[in-house]
């Protein structure tokens, strides 16, 4: 046995001993030291597990990565597969790292591991691993402080989808110009889905659209119709990068979860579902009993109101929950907005949310909450929200607590929250912190 694999071993038991200390301080043991602390004793862990003994699916882009990896494991699961993911959400390396150290290297079942992937660390995972699928979402612009504009992350995707291992299938957006680019640049297989109904196409374009340059020539690209944002049917005139044929398309498939951005991730998660032989009408029937991801429209009973939890953190994705909640013709809404790690510390974005939609809604009830409780105040009286319809509250919990008193027995409170803030409010509801 040479050093390396030694030092591999010593990575496993130590990484191992780390999650159970986790756990018996009350701790997750699915989060990032774990998975550290083996990177520190073996810095290619990853590239030294045996292949043979599990098939592996890695899920990126900026929104949609947690609903559509428990989309394919929830089918996976139903059909005769082992599925493990990173339930905590932990999607940088690290994180992946403490997955793999959670379970066994063997079982009864066929092992897959479904693993959602922060967009800047994917080249970072991608070198040391290849997976047999690769899906790919959608790229936003998130998090402007750690991950700069698209153009920075698609340029990081390009080079390591280029030198990618041709045995890995590729699922990707053919709706997103940048996905659907950098896809075809892979010498292996590419299957693309996306929503091809054109009456899901928007009346106007947002103001939050991020993307409407060719990412080959930089040229501008012509919109036959935008779904949201920039994914639409698009081409470009000058060198001739088109919206490439869709293997599955929204007439395919029936979305357990409203909102149009979760029939994008219901074409992912079942054309992913059948690089492993499951057909999409077998993966749309076991979705139908389908629950949403934690603080992913997920609905929480909460002193007899139910409470519906919308992770909203970058424009693209907010104006997404703001449409679907507007829909729904509510009477509250909670925003919350932190600007922490896993928020990303700038909240200039806030001004490229169509918070004037609020202008609509006369009688709208707006709960404001979170570390930067008034900016988003600021923000809403912006947008023309009146001051005697709009609530500041430090604390989450006296805002919760302001719309219990409030409100009648059968009104629902609608919480759009960024990243850390939606597990602030879920551990308020539920009392435990993921």
């Amino acid at each position: 046995m040479t050093k390396v694999s030694i030092r591999f071993y010593i990575a496993v038991f130590f990484g191992r001993f780390a999650q159970c200390v986790l756990r018996l301080i009350g701790k997750s043991a699915g989060g990032t030291w774990p998975g550290e602390i083996a990177l520190f004793i073996c810095p290619d862990f990853i590239s030294r597990l045996k292949r043979e003994s599990f098939r592996l699916v890695f899920v990126a882009g900026t929104n949609g990565k947690t609903t559509t990896g428990k989309m394919i494991q929830t089918i996976l699961s139903a059909h005769s597969f082992s599925v493990r993911v990173n339930e905590s959400g932990a999607n940088l390396v690290n994180g992946l790292v403490s997955v793999l150290l959670s379970h066994p290297f063997v079982s009864k079942k066929p092992i897959v591991y479904v693993l959602e992937v922060d967009e800047a660390s994917l080249p970072h995972a991608l070198s040391a691993i290849a997976p047999d699928v690769l899906v790919l979402l959608n790229l936003f612009r998130d998090q402007l402080d750690r991950y700069g504009e698209i153009r920075a992350v698609v340029a990081l995707w390009k080079k390591s989808i280029e030198a990618l291992f041709p045995k890995t299938t590729i699922v990707a957006n053919a709706d997103d110009p940048s996905v659907a680019y950098v896809s075809s640049l892979h010498t292996g297989k590419v299957q693309y889905f996306g929503l091809e109904d054109p009456l899901l196409f928007q009346n106007k374009k947002e103001h939050a659209t991020d993307s409407l340059y060719c990412p080959k020539c930089f040229r501008r690209l012509t919109y036959q119709g935008i779904y949201y944002s920039h994914l639409g049917i698009w081409t470009c005139g000058n060198c001739g990068n088109t919206h490439p044929d869709v293997a599955l398309n929204a007439k395919n498939v029936t979305p357990p979860l409203k909102g149009t951005y979760n029939i994008y991730n219901t074409l992912a998660a079942v054309l992913a579902s059948k690089v492993f032989g499951i057909s999409a009408e077998d993966a749309s029937r076991v979705l139908a009993t389908f629950s949403p991801a934690f603080g992913r429209m997920e609905s929480i009973a909460y002193k007899g109101r139910d409470i519906i939890l919308l992770l909203s953190k970058n424009p693209t994705g907010f104006n997404q929950s703001l449409h679907l909640v507007l829909e729904n013709k509510t009477s509250s809404i909670l925003f919350v907005l932190n600007d922490r790690i896993p928020d990303g510390t700038d909240v200039s974005w806030i001004y490229d949310i169509e918070l004037e939609e609020l202008e609509h809604h006369k009688n709208l009830k707006c709960l404001v909450s979170g570390d930067r409780v008034y900016d988003m105040a600021l923000r809403l009286q912006y947008a023309g929200v009146p001051t005697n319809y709009m609530f500041p509250y430090e604390s989450p919990r006296d805002a919760i607590d302001n719309f219990i008193t409030d409100s009648k027995e059968d009104e629902k409170l609608w919480v759009l929250a960024t990243y850390s803030a939606m597990l602030d409010v879920r551990k308020i509801l539920t009392g435990k912190k993921i």
